[in-house]
């Protein structure tokens, strides 16, 4: 069976702009060779990855549950 020349999809460089303006190049499948992606969320600004603090919902009592069963125990903090 012969290999179709669409399999793979172009992987060539393009510019990555974080939310603070810092730049990098990196290799990607998004737009085309020299494209510049303007991010709108990145890992220095994001609570999921600066550990921000969200507001949980407690329905039915499970937080409060899962808390009172855990919420003692530490996972490598000293």
């Amino acid at each position: 069976m012969a290999r179709k020349e669409t399999e793979h999809p172009d992987y060539h460089f393009i510019k990555v702009v974080m939310t603070d303006g810092t730049e990098y190049m990196t290799r990607s499948t998004y737009g085309k060779e020299g494209d510049t992606l303007n991010l709108d969320i990145d890992p220095k600004t994001h609570p999921a990855w600066t550990g921000g603090q969200q507001q949980l919902l407690d329905r039915g009592g499970r937080l409060s549950r899962f808390n009172s069963k855990f919420g003692n125990l530490s996972f490598g903090k000293k």
